[in-house]
């Protein structure tokens, strides 16, 4: 059988690059071993943001029950009255585009060969390109007895239909900070154990704060610059498992989080067999590994979000027909979706300082603007990077409700290299958190043109 396009996974990088093939003409086989549609729709993006909803009505005083709660996450992920997800409406759509689908496992056999076994029988796909798109599992980290307590996967702790009588969670990134918060909301005694000096390191520093403190506010003992050393199984059925930390003492949780971090199951690919090393590949986001081949999604790095694999997807099938296009990662939204939201894009000012850019920061408290007084906020900012040779935005962060939504200006500024002046000139609704920005980015012009002396490295109200 002979394909423009192999596809292995399913996921969001792996159904991107689907319709964007189908689009252009092209003929698609796409393979997945579990669920189509991937983590992000089933054990990820959609229920933990269901979940969070919930949580933050609940903290409010509204009527929402856990068993509210799970009820409304199963019919999110398609699990009502179900053990398991059903994907089904992921292979009918990918079928009705044009592609032929495969439920099996995938591996490479030497250059445009790709060997399906499927329904106990094998298959072999002749093909120019290879999508590679097999997102990623969760790491489970070198600690002694780890496999003797009981452990949560983030998939174990967005499908769970019960509330764990108390929560330890390895590991600060997104997923262990949105995940205590859910939990903690719903009462249940959550402690956060993070090895580096503070939550969410790929973050804006200023993130990182808000984070703990919403964690703070909402009741998580957040534990920083320690690590998990030793586990040890509870001493009764009723009684919580013990982790022993490196600085003495320890931590206690009826269950336990791994959210260290996420590994990528290459290995049992064929990828030798193309000139490949499992081991080795690049995590840069080159999407292009080999002759043929392409590397998408989360194995491809140079971050892990569902937003970026949508466009890896795309980007990989353009660059396979010839398209004279190339990656480009300078205006990479982040965003995590605790309460408050946050959010971050290019460069913090130390990164920026860093990579040789003459920049300058514009910093607001949330709490002092129009829109921050309004929502009755105690803590957050918004933050502006600028270079002041350019006179570009280089980077923007936020802790405020709306931040997945209001960083996007800054994206596109970004992402178009927009002068200061341009964005400035701009009208901005008012309160709106994007009327933040207006301000910070007349201020920022202003000192550009000497007209605002002494105010770098905070701004006025936007009241």
């Amino acid at each position: 059988m002979d394909f423009d396009f192999v596809i292995i996974g399913a996921g969001p990088a792996g159904e991107a690059a689907a319709y964007k093939a189908r689009r252009r003409g092209a003929s698609v086989a796409v393979v997945d071993r579990d669920l189509f549609g991937g983590s992000c729709p089933h054990w990820g993006c959609i229920p933990s943001k269901s979940l969070l909803n919930a949580a933050a009505r609940h903290a409010a005083g509204d009527e929402y029950s856990w068993e509210r709660a799970s009820a409304r996450r199963d019919y999110m992920i398609n699990r009502v009255d179900r053990p398991y997800p059903d994907d089904s409406g992921h292979v009918r759509d990918l079928e009705a585009a044009g592609a032929v689908v495969y439920r099996g496992e995938a591996r490479l056999d030497g250059p445009g060969r790709v060997i399906v076994s499927h329904e106990g029988t094998e298959h072999a796909l002749e093909t120019s390109s290879v999508m590679i798109g097999i997102g990623s599992e969760t790491k489970v980290p070198p600690i002694d007895g780890i496999d003797t307590i009981r452990t949560w996967t983030n998939k174990d702790a967005t499908g769970t239909r019960e509330l764990p009588e108390s929560l330890l969670v390895l590991g600060g990134g997104p997923t262990g900070v949105e995940l205590a918060q859910v939990f903690a909301r719903f009462g249940v005694p959550v402690t956060l154990v993070q090895s580096g000096a503070r939550l969410l390191p790929a973050d804006h520093p200023r993130n990182a704060e808000a984070a703990l403190s919403a964690l703070v506010r909402d009741g998580v003992d957040v534990r920083l610059n320690v690590r998990a050393v030793r586990a040890r199984a509870r001493s009764a059925a009723d009684r919580p498992d013990v982790v022993e930390l490196n600085v003495g003492g320890e931590v206690s949780g009826h269950v336990t989080l791994l959210a260290v971090g996420r590994v990528f199951p290459l290995g049992s690919l064929g990828l030798e067999t193309v000139g490949l090393d499992p081991a080795s590949l690049p995590r840069d986001g080159r999407l292009r590994i080999a002759d043929g081949v392409y590397l998408i999604g989360d194995p491809a790095g140079p971050e892990l979000h569902t937003h970026q694999a949508h466009y890896q997807g795309e980007l990989a099938v353009r660059m396979a027909l010839g398209d004279e296009v190339a990656p480009d990662y300078r205006a990479l939204p982040r965003a995590t979706y605790t309460d408050p939201e946050l959010a971050f894009v290019g460069l913090s000012l130390e990164q920026a300082q860093a990579q040789g850019h003459d920049a300058f920061e514009l910093v607001v408290d949330f709490p002092m603007t129009a829109k921050g007084y309004s929502v009755e906020a105690t803590f957050g900012h918004v933050t502006i990077v600028v270079d002041r040779q350019s006179h570009e935005l280089l980077g923007a962060a936020m802790a405020v409700p709306d931040a997945s939504a209001a960083i996007h200006e800054c994206v596109v500024a970004i992402k178009a290299r927009l002068p200061i002046e341009i964005l400035a000139d701009t009208i901005h609704a008012f309160p709106s958190t994007s009327r933040i920005f207006n301000g910070l980015f007349n201020d920022a012009a202003e000192m550009l043109t000497g007209m605002l002396a002494g105010a770098e490295g905070s701004s006025t109200p936007m009241m």
